[in-house]
């Protein structure tokens, strides 16, 4: 172990590919179609909204629920395209307004990459609120659901990071760490599994035990208090390992694009948790 510490990994000595599997050019009734490829990243929306539906089809079947299991089939698609349009739309407002002003419809090309997670949690929130009102049912509680199986997409979108070998870290400063291909010869910190571990698979734990052991469920804003500050500490720590971006690097208050997003996320949430624990709601614990 102590030897690994010590030494660089070359990440394609991996053997990791985007790709799951590709399928070659072919003709069809005088077609030319393909090539097609199913990718890791896309995978990892598939199994994180999966993932999501289940989860809470199972939540629902506790006392006082948020939403009946016919509500729940229809909210999925509504989720869905606040993640993919709010993502889309996060990165290409926050990260690289002048590439799609210069090429506006290239912010229609989704294989290319380009998501921001604050941009994806906006549109989740609207997704949640709009879809609250129309079936008249709490909108927040809606939103703490959501919260507490949000953390599985985190996980599952960092590690397809990795796989790709993108967003990797700083460089480590010794000779232990990741060298990654385009990222030059120095060793770099693997901040996607930083970010797996610390966004996703650390925080689900906190929020599954607070919705299963505690009633947390039952004060509107507490779940997606904590996330939205879980989230924030933990993505604020990582940016400190992680290679800010290129187009952006460091701001000039100091700190990363994404350390500045999480602030008012971080205070959002703190209000939340503020403002769920002096309700009194029945039911639930004080």
């Amino acid at each position: 172990m102590l030897q690994l510490l010590q030494t660089a990994l070359d990440f394609e000595s991996l053997g990791l590919r985007p790709e799951i599997f590709t399928i070659a050019p072919f003709s069809l009734f005088g077609l030319e179609l393909g090539p097609f490829a199913l990718r890791w990243y896309s995978m990892a929306y598939i199994a994180a909204i999966g993932m999501g539906w289940w989860q809470i089809g199972r939540m629902i079947k506790l006392p006082q629920p948020v939403m009946t299991a016919q509500q729940l089939d229809d909210f999925i698609t509504w989720v869905a395209l606040g993640i993919i349009l709010g993502g889309r739309l996060g990165y290409v407002i926050f990260y690289n307004p002048a590439q799609y002003l210069a090429d506006p419809l290239a912010i229609l090309r989704l294989w290319d990459g380009g998501m921001s997670f604050h941009g994806g949690c906006a549109g989740v929130i609207l997704a949640c609120f709009a879809y609250g009102a129309s079936q008249k049912i709490s909108g927040l509680r809606i939103l703490d659901s959501v919260a507490t199986v949000t953390p599985f997409g985190l996980l599952c979108g960092r590690l397809a990071n990795f796989i790709n070998g993108e967003l990797w870290g700083r460089p480590t400063g010794t000779d232990w760490g990741i060298i990654f291909p385009g990222a030059g010869a120095e060793p770099r910190h693997p901040s996607q599994l930083y970010e797996a571990a610390l966004e996703g698979a650390v925080l689900l734990i906190i929020l599954q035990w607070l919705h299963w052991k505690t009633g947390a469920r039952l004060r509107p804003g507490l779940l997606s208090g904590v996330f939205a500050v879980g989230y924030s500490l933990a993505r604020f720590i990582v940016e400190f390992f992680r290679q800010p971006d290129a187009q952006l690097g460091v701001l000039s208050t100091g700190l990363t694009m994404g350390q500045s997003l999480t602030l008012p996320l971080f205070a959002a949430g703190l209000w939340l948790i503020i403002r769920s624990r002096r309700q009194s709601v029945p039911g639930a614990p004080a």
